[in-house]
């Protein structure tokens, strides 16, 4: 599919997602969030995408979704209406942790509310050192628990402070979130994109059958016991092992050269 509402490109193996409404710092309309969705949805039949960068153009990632274009017309809909919008922002989450491609935000400027989520679904996310991040949700009446939010934010950083951030919606540094485990790596403003792409690079010329059962399988163990999450890895380890880089890491070890992946 063509995107239409948001900024596309492919360089390589790497595809580059870029949401394009600086002026309202990338807030989110019904038309990206189904958009984002589907896209996602359907990159895991993309072999030749390796890896995937989201970023925002200007000074904010994505401030999650537009007061105007969204929360306005909420307000007039029932109850049947917005379950349908709310499974459907829940999708775009569940299609970003479900595709097999590595995701890296290159988080440029606020994440806020779905943003904030957006960037937490990601595998990876390289902050610029001005950036914040908000959970922001609660600040407009509505559940901290949103868009999968209350399931992955304490994996990453605990129950207490998960609870505070969903709970009280402020707003948390770059560098307090580094702090946590929130984000990966902090890196200049004017370096976020590229160090992002060079992540995704390094991802993309990887064994990507390997690292997408990695991706796999930290998501079928969030859910698991111990003994089920060691056969799950058995099983995942002994599909890899049956694949051509595997046999090319063994292939170029025994010649003494460089293994490449596909």
């Amino acid at each position: 599919m063509t995107p239409t509402t948001f900024e596309y490109a492919e360089e390589g193996a790497v595809a580059l997602v870029t949401l394009n409404r600086p002026e309202r710092l990338n807030a989110l309309t019904f038309e990206m969030y189904a958009e984002l969705r589907d896209w996602f949805g359907s990159i895991e039949s993309r072999r030749d995408i390796k890896a995937v960068v989201i970023t925002g153009r200007g000074r904010g990632f994505c401030s999650g979704g537009d007061v105007d274009a969204i929360i306005g017309p909420l307000v007039t809909r029932d109850v049947a209406q917005l379950v349908e919008f709310t499974r459907m922002t829940g999708a775009l989450i569940r299609n970003m942790r479900r595709c097999p491609q590595p995701i890296v935000a290159a988080i440029n400027g606020v994440a806020a509310g779905a943003g904030a989520v957006i960037a937490l679904a990601c595998d990876f996310r390289i902050a610029s050192q001005t950036a914040s991040l908000a959970f922001l949700f609660t600040k407009v009446g509505l559940a901290g628990a949103d868009m999968g939010a209350a399931y992955l934010l304490p994996r990453f950083v605990g129950l207490a402070k998960a609870t505070e951030l969903l709970m009280l919606g402020d707003t948390i540094s770059a560098a307090d979130a580094l702090a946590i485990g929130l984000v990966n790596r902090l890196v200049s403003p004017s370096d976020v994109v590229s160090e992002a792409r060079a992540l995704a690079s390094r991802l993309a010329n990887g064994p990507s059958f390997a690292i997408g059962m990695t991706k796999q399988l930290l998501n079928a163990e969030l859910d698991l016991d111990f003994t089920a999450a060691i056969e799950a890895e058995a099983q995942g380890q002994a599909l890899c092992m049956q694949t051509r880089n595997f046999r090319e890491f063994h292939a170029s070890f025994v010649a003494k050269r460089t293994p490449e992946f596909d």
